[in-house]
């Protein structure tokens, strides 16, 4: 059963000159946008398309019809939540937007790092500055598309510097078939050898944000027992 129509919350898209709405349960559409499969009918709080929901105008068949090929109600109303807007309540929207800033946030910790230190800023330093400057975020863009804006911004405050680096890796044989699936998911390899003492030598490019978290796996799953040296270095 769908929410009611007092609790619900308009849903939109435009199409050439013309406006289409759907009366929604806000949080159901949300999930159905992120990509969840819900049925329609539990989202939708009537089965109609309006041209202006407020005032309860319903669009023509011909309208429909033309604008989507089809005067099927579900797959239209279906169709506005994926690809139009949502009306968000306050607490959704700050959540969204919580969630993207953390993404971002965490994109440009891995593939930025401080050139006063050669290190990673952390998450928890970039959102800090986020803040700090003001910096707005969309929740319904892609995290990617959002960072050059973002970086451009926080770097008013926050030193960054975007570069990788090649690191050459050594570890005993025990190790080798291990240490190449966790090396390949950090960065591309360049080289590998298998040296007399039997030890594998493996070079590998990747961005110089992430060569702490790829030392502490490496640590981990070697008890200490592996080699590191940065062969080249290079801002991109």
């Amino acid at each position: 059963m769908g929410i009611s129509i007092e609790k619900a919350v308009v849903a939109r898209i435009v199409k050439g000159n013309q406006r289409f709405e759907i009366l929604v349960d806000p949080k159901k559409a949300l999930e159905l946008k992120k990509g969840r499969t819900i049925p329609i009918e539990e989202i939708l709080a009537y089965p109609a398309i309006y041209k202006n929901a407020r005032t309860a105008e319903q669009a023509s068949l011909q309208d429909l019809q033309n604008f989507f090929g089809t005067t099927d109600v579900y797959q239209i109303a279906e169709r506005i939540i994926k690809e139009g807007q949502v009306q968000l309540t306050a607490e959704q929207r700050k959540e969204l937007i919580e969630q993207k800033k953390l993404q971002i946030a965490s994109l440009i910790s891995k593939r930025s790092i401080n050139p006063q230190t050669n290190t990673p800023h952390p998450v928890q330093r970039i959102l800090k500055v986020m803040e700090e400057v003001g910096v707005k975020i969309d929740p319904f863009q892609d995290a990617e598309q959002q960072i050059d804006r973002v970086v451009k911004e926080i770097r008013k405050v926050l030193p960054l510097r975007f570069e990788k680096v090649t690191l050459r890796i050594k570890v005993g044989p025990q190790y080798c078939g291990k240490v190449y699936s966790i090396l390949r998911n950090f960065g591309e390899i360049k080289n590998e050898n298998w040296l007399q003492d039997g030890s594998y030598q493996v070079e590998i490019e990747m961005l110089a944000g992430i060569q702490d978290e790829l030392f502490e796996k490496l640590a981990k799953l070697t008890q200490g027992n592996f080699e590191s040296s940065v062969i080249k270095r290079e801002e991109i």
